[in-house]
């Protein structure tokens, strides 16, 4: 990106485009450790509060985190964040990051998750209709219609946010996703129920329901307008500048050169009351009277980082307590379209989760004549492709495809990518999801600053983990609470609980047998 190469340059140069260079270029008042959207915001929430003496240091060549892009023959695809999810209703909310790609005119369209399932758009004799007599819904014996099921799996998803609901205003135990489902409806176990869920659940919070809080699940505020969400609209990137461009532009209003450090990594991080020392990879020290640490929770989780003192036990079991879940997306151009006419398909496999959830990039809302086709798959089937070779997952793809459609020559794709997360040391996966055992007062510790080091993340959002504007929200608190101290404003630490504890006690028999 030429934004990164100039800063870099420039830096380098020691030359500051609006200001001369730091009196010590190795101190600052804050440093800001990662340059994603959680970073951006909190450096952009020091410079708006008069605190110019920070400096970001990011891993990567460019700014942006999870919002990476990539040329796939000629077409950007994001192979990260890709989506504004939830917009904003008249009179409601916006989410900040739509206002982002309006301020920074970033391309987007919507992209139906639902109906576009069902729904193909007809151009005959130059009029637009609508056809769903051609459901995109696929299993062994290729295009089956089972869209009744799909349907209830919507309801059953909107009953089990209602029941989530329940249980916090009644002050229940937390239960698994899986659980919630149960009491709901009879447990369903057939490829058709099974892949309709999956395309509910998984594909959201990347994770099964077994795996993933009831309760958390059915109360990430996004999609609630009545609790402080923005709609149930998705507007999906497709901007030849990448996704990233929208958070790259804000950056440059307010970033420096002076301000910017890239392709560098953090190797250690010591802290106390009075300062932060952070050690990088190449041994250089760069000292700050406050940090604000935006890693990833994959990247806390795998001790990438060494702290000194260590991180403090509650501090621990709050990181680790998380689960930081990977969403892999897999590109495949071909030399011919040949697939369906909607915007997203589901395949529903004997094996649950695998290559599910389908979606068209060569479409007239998206890429037309890219003949761009994608495929999602979430969590352990994240993980087990990632131990596979390209052309090993190619095949098992490709196997699919000829499933799907046994009545097509189905050609051999001419490009081939998807990005391996979780093998990622910089990320560790693609984003958090909480665990049925994962407390509110975890939370509180997760979120916990440890001396004058802070953290932010999507992670750290208890009402929008897991979401870009969940970093969003966490970047801009964090970064207005360390300007108050600097300030001279107030500086109160964030809520810590030494020891998270059960309200009632397990009952555990004394090894005497009746």
């Amino acid at each position: 990106m030429m934004l990164t190469r100039r800063f870099s340059y420039l830096f380098l140069m020691i030359v500051s485009a609006g200001g001369r260079p730091f009196a010590n270029p190795d101190h600052h008042q804050v440093l800001v450790l990662g340059g994603g959207v959680a970073g951006i915001i909190a450096a952009r929430s020091l410079h708006s509060k008069g605190v110019g003496d920070f400096v970001i240091i990011e891993a990567r060549d460019e700014l942006g985190g999870r919002m990476r892009s990539h040329n796939f023959g000629g077409t950007t695809i994001e192979v990260g964040a890709n989506w504004i999810q939830g917009t904003q209703v008249p009179g409601g909310p916006a989410n900040p990051i739509l206002d982002l790609a309006i301020k920074h005119n970033l391309k987007t369209r919507a992209n139906d998750w639902f109906g576009s399932i069902s729904t193909v758009i007809v151009f005959s004799s130059l009029i637009l209709t609508f056809d769903a007599s051609r459901p995109a819904t696929y299993d062994s014996k290729g295009a089956t219609d089972y869209l009744d099921v799909f349907k209830t799996s919507v309801d059953d998803f909107s009953n089990l946010t209602v029941l989530a609901g329940a249980r916090v205003d009644e002050k229940l135990v937390d239960v698994t996703g899986r659980t919630g489902y149960s009491l709901i409806a009879p447990r369903k176990t057939d490829d058709h129920s099974r892949a309709s869920e999956y395309y509910q659940f998984d594909w959201e919070y990347a994770q099964t329901p077994k795996e993933s809080s009831l309760i958390a699940a059915g109360n990430n505020f996004t999609y609630n307008t009545d609790e402080g969400g923005f709609s149930g609209d998705n507007q999906m990137s497709i901007d030849p500048r990448g996704f990233k461009y929208l958070i790259q532009q804000e950056a440059q209003e307010f970033i420096k050169p002076r301000n910017l450090i890239l392709n560098t990594t953090v190797k250690s991080i010591s802290y106390s009351n009075s300062g932060v020392t952070v050690t990088l990879t190449d041994g250089k020290k760069v000292t700050g009277s406050y940090a604000i640490c935006t890693f990833s929770l994959g990247v806390l989780q795998n001790n990438r980082v060494e702290f000194q003192p260590p991180l403090p036990a509650f501090k621990v079991e709050a990181i680790q307590s998380m689960t930081m879940a990977t969403y892999t997306k897999v590109f495949l151009r071909f030399p011919k379209k040949f697939w369906f006419d909607t915007e997203m398909a589901l395949y529903a496999d004997a094996e649950r989760g695998r290559y599910p959830v389908w979606q068209s990039l060569d479409h007239p809302n998206f890429f037309p004549g890219s003949r761009i086709l994608f495929v999602t798959v979430t969590g352990d089937y994240s993980l087990r492709i990632e131990r596979l070779s390209d052309s090993q997952v190619k095949s098992e793809i490709m196997g699919v495809l000829r499933t799907m459609f046994p009545n097509i020559t189905v050609p051999e794709p001419t490009d081939f990518f998807f990005q391996r997360w979780n093998d990622d040391p910089l990320y560790h996966g693609s984003y958090s999801n909480w665990p049925p055992s994962f407390f509110s007062e975890h939370h509180d510790n997760l979120r916990a600053n440890v001396g004058n080091l802070y953290f932010a993340g999507e992670a750290m959002s208890i009402k929008y983990f897991g979401f870009l504007h969940g970093a969003y929200f966490e970047g801009l608190a964090i970064g207005q609470m360390v300007a108050s101290c600097i300030n001279g404003e107030g500086c109160v630490g964030l809520k810590q609980v030494k020891d998270v504890v059960n309200l009632h006690p397990y009952e555990i028999p004394n090894g005497t047998s009746d």
